[in-house]
């Protein structure tokens, strides 16, 4: 036998022996609880637990050759006791170690205190996992606590990289730190990948496919499917299950059951806990507000909502801070409520929500309340900025309240509304434009005679085509014809501009499901020809969108006319509001600002026109909604609710969480909640706002108004 001979019998001797000593098996020497999500996944995978409490009892009790997985316990504060010596003790038994957030590991010069990071995301960075989890596939790792240590040839690595699934602008600009990372026999972690469930770390499918790699790398084993992948916040409902009959009804309930559970109605005695977090109304964030506290009545107004920040144990942060749209549109979703499940406290409630604005904040007081006052009957923004106008904000705040005031059947907001509504008109220029922002100072100096006069364009529906709709509503009521002319000379520009002079903000997907409302109600009013042209126009690009499952897709606008677009950079991700997609065709829905504003918008065009093809699309929207509602029995602050994103392939909650206030896993009592909850209410009785508020007598409250707005010299 020739020298090459021998060596490659020996080579293959080697390799029958290392076979014989360590075959494929499903069994894992396990340090760590019972109750960490890779021990429970791994359990239902079938594979046999030797569990340990130290790393030095795993290794000492592990057979040659054997998988021994060490997680990471008391994560963050406690790091994984492990050091030279039982590195010698696996190799010397040939073990197979997958260790997460080493105290220590020969050769790499672990910190004595981890990273904390928030906005970083992790990026595969290895071709290992295959053809489904190429390199540059980003992974969510919420509230990350990472040990910054250097590593060559890392699997995955954590960085704060932009794009939607992707690291669209690459990870050689950035700085970036090894997450995930092979050292002879130990694939080494650097934070606790173990708790994917606990943590919602998404997307879940790629999850499957990191561990199943590790699991096989560790044991040998392969084919490894995970059927069952735990989630602790999920869906209602899965694509193509069949819904139950009440399962609109049961949506309504659970969605304004949703502010109770969360602990959203602010209560005295935790007060001190909104205003030291809400401050200046800058950054209105903090830890979620316990269970164990009390619920107010409304009396004291409602929060906004959830913060898009996730911590590791799965909570998440909320918004503290109290807006006047909020309280109106949340008014409106209990009054629907409580008319649908006849349910007369919730109306007490909404009662109080709407008298908070009114009565109990800063919302309407002052300046607001002064019939000299230029800014009289303008409705502030929030208790932090009473001297900021938005007439979106308004116009939801408006139609929210005139919503509850006609399920409730009463008519005590009517002088308000009134006002509100003809408080704004006169703060609108000539052509009919308000602009996205007015301030108290401005208008107390200059004069609502000025803003009346004003030579303003403003082709942006997400700002401008709301208040439009509170124009056209109240036209039909009192008949007072100046609110129809400028509105109409205001729509007709915005129409002759689309979409080349759109002005978006997030999408342009968005700023067409706001204009459906004016341009069905101005059918309502004048039903012409041209006016039947311009709703089907922006319905029918808004319906291009929305897929079998009744999701809306998101869409970018044209360049140069968006406010936030597609993140620029992986320095900016993160920085300012933003879309949730990188761009068009990313299978994202979101119910902040475009699928929410549609499914009430839709509705009223349905109702206004007869057209089936509308109806349809409604129904698949429901059909949607009522799916994705969030299910949780762990977080009960979550169940009931609507996230902003949705990524309707996956069927879960996924998509760019770029945006600095209002991301992916942002909720909102009002934008988001009250619309969804409203207009379910409305669907569920084949009934649209319109014919809802038909018998409301504000035209009452017109002489008297006009007599203060508008006083004859």
């Amino acid at each position: 036998m020739n020298y090459k001979s021998l060596l490659l019998s020996l080579v293959f001797c080697l390799v029958a022996l290392r076979t014989y000593s360590a075959p494929p098996r499903k069994e894992i020497y396990f340090c760590g609880s019972q109750q960490n999500d890779l021990y429970e996944v791994l359990a239902k995978e079938g594979f046999i637990l030797r569990r340990f409490d130290t790393p030095a009892t795993a290794i000492q009790k592990a057979p040659k050759g054997a998988a021994v997985f060490i997680v990471a316990e008391g994560y963050p504060e406690k790091k994984n006791q492990f050091n030279e010596e039982l590195l010698k003790k696996a190799q010397s038994k040939s073990l197979r170690l997958y260790i997460e957030y080493p105290s220590e590991f020969p050769g790499l010069a672990v910190p004595a205190q981890p990273l904390h990071t928030r906005l970083e995301r992790g990026v595969v960075t290895s071709p290992v996992f295959g053809a489904d989890l190429k390199p540059m596939r980003i992974l969510g790792i919420n509230d990350c606590y990472i040990l910054p240590v250097k590593a060559e040839n890392p699997l995955i690595i954590l960085a704060k990289v932009a794009g939607f699934d992707k690291a669209e602008y690459g990870i050689d600009d950035i700085t970036t730190y090894p997450l995930l990372f092979e050292r002879g026999d130990a694939l080494i972690s650097t934070t606790k990948l173990s708790n994917f469930a606990t943590g919602r770390y998404g997307p879940n499918d790629a999850w499957k496919t990191i561990w199943s790699y590790i699991v096989t790398w560790a044991t040998g084993v392969k084919d490894i499917q995970f059927e069952e992948w735990p989630s602790h916040v999920a869906p209602m409902y899965s694509r193509n299950e069949t819904l139950p009959k009440n399962a609109k009804a049961r949506s309504v309930e659970k969605g304004v059951e949703w502010f109770a559970n969360g602990r959203f109605y602010v209560q005295p005695s935790w007060e001190d806990t909104l205003l030291k977090y809400q401050g200046d109304g800058g950054k209105p964030f903090g830890p979620p507000v316990s269970q164990n506290l009390p619920n107010g009545d409304g009396s004291m107004g409602l929060l906004e909502g959830h913060a898009s920040n996730i911590y590791h144990d799965g909570s998440q942060q909320y918004r503290f801070w109290m807006r006047a749209d909020v309280q109106g549109e949340g008014a409106f979703a209990l009054a629907a409520a409580g008319h649908l499940l006849d349910k007369k406290e919730y109306y007490n409630k909404a009662t109080n929500l709407v008298n908070y604005i009114f009565q109990n904040s800063n919302l309407r007081a002052g300046e607001r309340n002064d019939k000299s006052s230029p800014s009289y009957g303008l409705i502030g923004w929030s208790v932090t900025h009473p001297h900021v106008y938005y007439g979106d904000d308004n116009a939801r705040a408006i139609l929210g309240i005139l919503g509850a005031s006609a399920f409730m059947d009463i008519n005590q907001w009517d002088k308000e509304m009134a006002e509100a509504i003809m408080a704004n008109f006169r703060t609108t220029g000539r052509h009919g434009y308000r602009g996205e922002r007015q301030e108290d100072k401005d208008i107390q100096k200059l004069g609502w005679q000025h803003y009346w006069e004003r030579d303003l364009k403003n082709p942006a529906p997400h700002f401008e085509s709301w208040m439009w709709a509170c124009y056209l509503w109240l036209y039909e009521k009192t008949g007072y014809e100046p609110l129809l002319t400028k509105t109409k000379n205001a729509i007709r520009l915005t129409m002759e501009g689309y979409p080349q002079e759109w002005r978006w903000t997030n999408g342009i997907q968005q700023e067409r499901a706001r204009m459906v409302l004016p341009l069905a109600w101005l059918v309502r009013i004048e039903d012409t020809p041209e006016h039947r042209q311009w709703l089907d126009l922006i319905v029918q690009k808004l319906l291009e969108n929305q897929v079998e499952s009744g999701a809306i897709r998101e869409e970018l606008g044209g360049e140069g006319k968006g406010r936030y677009g597609r993140t620029k950079s992986n320095k900016e991700y993160g920085l300012h509001e933003a879309p949730l997609i990188f761009k068009n065709g990313d299978p994202i829905a979101d119910m902040l600002y475009t699928s929410n504003f549609a499914f009430f918008s839709l509705n009223e065009a349905a109702h206004a026109t007869g057209n089936k093809q509308y109806k349809e699309a409604v129904n698949k929207l429901s059909d949607f909604l009522t799916r994705i509602q969030v299910k949780s029995e762990k977080h009960k602050d979550l169940d009931g609710a609507w996230f902003r994103a949705f990524e309707y392939d996956k069927w879960e909650y996924w998509a760019s969480n770029a945006d600095v206030g209002w991301g992916a896993w942002g909720t909102l009592t009002g934008w988001t909640q009250s619309w969804i909850v409203a207009t379910q209410v409305l669907t569920a009785k084949d009934q649209s706002f319109w014919e809802l508020t038909k018998n409301s007598t504000i035209n009452k409250q017109m002489p008297q108004t006009l007599e203060v707005m508008f006083p004859k010299k």
